[in-house]
């Protein structure tokens, strides 16, 4: 549902033109310094207004609702929210009945029965990633001297993605990307063999992020292509070192020692201006759409700070697993 983890829980709320969006997050320990402040640096990454991003710009502040008195975690649920200012919903009224090719709009309207909230996609929009974002500023403190950091490495097939994003938008259409995680000073013994596996729990967190096709750790599909003796990641030290990294970080599902390491397909933005076909729900007859409002040319420019939260929030949860974490912080801590 709306809901991820077992100790470290986060639940997920709102729309995309509604009242506002966020998170409640739940399990988190007692005793950390929490400011609004530290919010600003994740967020404005997040936030659009670059080229190939959406003309859609929100204030972005969070309101920390719960969870927090006089600058630190109380061990309460912790409910972060953000409101929704620069709405244009009638740049929606006709999805409706004419969804958009690629996007959530038939496969809502035909599990709620309509009465799901249409408008920018509702709660299928990007814009609930705003709530992931806050989760992982507070993981990211938690998991300290864990450092993850997300990069697009390619966009519309291309490494030069300032060039494929003017094509793009030369086009009149949107373009995918790749975006790669790493995940450093992670210690060994993290995650469960089999369904439980970093990489299950880790994808499961992963394909919550709109857009999002694919996922490959380490060598990935390249693995394929390789001998046993290319591939065995050689062992250097007794911490777990090895000469390679081909696994990932990651050995029978369980963190090694070495960097996690993944790497995600982001599908291009299914609105586009150009025009396409669809159906008239309501005719039950094939018609053309022309698609207009404030959109991404280039959602992918956006992932990356997405993709080092829900990482975090993964780690954050396998660790309080392993106890790493303890319940309360205490006040002297750097974490």
């Amino acid at each position: 549902m709306n809901s991820f983890g077992t100790i470290f829980k986060i639940s997920i709320y709102g729309e995309s033109h509604g009242n506002q969006v966020g998170v409640l997050i739940d399990g988190c320990p007692a005793g950390l310094a929490i400011s609004e402040k530290e919010f600003s640096n994740d967020l404005l990454r997040r936030k659009s207004g670059a080229k190939g991003t959406t003309t859609r710009i929100e204030e972005d502040k969070p309101i920390i609702v719960s969870g927090v008195f006089n600058g630190y975690t109380t061990g309460a649920p912790v409910l972060i929210s953000f409101l929704n200012k620069n709405t244009k919903s009638e740049d929606y009224k006709d999805l409706f009945n004419f969804p958009r090719p690629g996007h959530a709009d038939f496969t809502a309207k035909m599990k709620y029965g309509g009465f799901n909230d249409f408008r920018g996609g509702g709660h299928f929009s990007g814009r609930l990633t705003l709530g992931l974002v806050a989760a992982g500023v507070i993981a990211k403190k938690l998991i300290n001297p864990i450092s993850i950091n997300a990069k697009l490495t390619v966009a519309g097939g291309e490494t030069n993605v300032e060039k494929a994003i003017e094509k793009a938008i030369k086009n009149e259409d949107s373009i995918g990307g790749i975006v790669e995680c790493i995940a450093e000073n992670v210690s060994v013994g993290l995650g469960e063999p089999f369904f439980n596996s970093v990489e299950s729990v880790l994808s499961h967190m992963v394909f919550s992020i709109p857009a999002i096709k694919g996922i490959e750790f380490g060598s990935g599909f390249g693995s394929s292509k390789m001998y046993g003796s290319e591939h065995n990641d050689q062992l250097i030290d007794a911490t777990g070192k090895t000469i390679t990294n081909f696994s990932g970080g990651i050995n029978g599902g369980i963190t090694n020692g070495n960097p996690l390491i993944y790497r995600v397909a982001v599908k291009p933005t299914s609105s586009i201006s150009k025009v396409q076909q669809t159906v008239n729900l309501s005719s039950g007859e094939k018609e053309e759409l022309k698609i207009t409002g404030r959109h991404d040319v280039c959602i992918a420019l956006r992932v990356p700070v997405v993709l080092e939260a829900v990482t975090a929030i993964v780690l954050t949860d396998l660790m309080m697993l392993e106890h790493k974490i303890p319940t309360v912080i205490p006040n002297n801590s750097t974490r």
